[in-house]
């Protein structure tokens, strides 16, 4: 269970979340809303990667800002852009980084790489040039490298944004089939179509919590205002 409790932040002078109380237990969850919305801060703060200006982020009770640590092992977070989280050079080297600190023997993290590129598709792939992977493959391997820790929760932030068609589909039903708790930011509004709940975000405030088609619906009125 992730909560957020009287949640504000600003960068600078200017206030991009106010006062957002929220518990998110759902197993998939959409939020969406216009650019500069705060939906993308939001999404930050579930795994502390921006911590709350006022107010505090509990996920199963840790705090954010006392426990982030603790707290990233249970919430993994695939970015936008796929280039912003691959570090290594080859695509096995940064799947296997994401196990540097699980204290695992080199054999079984081999093994756990090994078996994450193949669930993903990416094992024809274990030694190419990661930066040279198509966009869609890079998105997988982004992916992979947060699932192979088995987090309890992915939180992804328009994790399609820059994919074609094909690849936009195969990661919507990627996010489908896992058994994590899934937290989508999105505009691409029909991905939340199964989702149990949509949370709406308008000027860092949340505005409209419910079933997708009334919370889709609330927000296409509020674009339309």
């Amino acid at each position: 269970m992730i909560r957020l409790e009287g949640v504000s932040h600003r960068y600078g002078d200017r206030w991009v979340l106010r006062d957002v109380d929220l518990e998110l237990g759902e197993r998939r969850i959409g939020v969406v809303g216009a650019n500069g919305s705060g939906k993308s801060t939001l999404a930050r703060m579930l795994n502390g990667l921006v911590l709350p200006t006022g107010g505090r982020v509990l996920v199963d009770g840790l705090d954010t800002a006392k426990d982030g640590a603790r707290v990233r092992r249970r919430v993994g977070f695939v970015f936008t852009d796929p280039d912003a989280q691959i570090v290594m050079p080859t695509v096995a080297e940064d799947v296997a980084f994401s196990l540097r600190r699980s204290g695992l023997a080199k054999a079984e993290v081999a093994a756990r790489v090994h078996a994450a590129l193949d669930r993903f598709g990416l094992a024809g792939h274990a030694d190419h040039p990661a930066h040279l992977l198509s966009g869609g493959q890079k998105q997988l391997l982004a992916f992979t490298a947060v699932l192979v820790t088995d987090p309890d929760v992915l939180v992804c932030d328009e994790p399609t944004t820059l994919l074609d068609a094909r690849n936009t589909a195969r990661v919507a039903g990627l996010l489908g089939e896992l058994r994590q708790q899934v937290v989508l930011v999105t505009h691409h509004l029909e991905q939340l179509t199964g989702f149990d709940r949509v949370v709406v975000v308008d000027e860092g405030r949340v505005v409209a919590d419910d079933a997708p088609a009334a919370a889709l619906a609330a927000y296409r009125a509020l674009l339309l205002a």
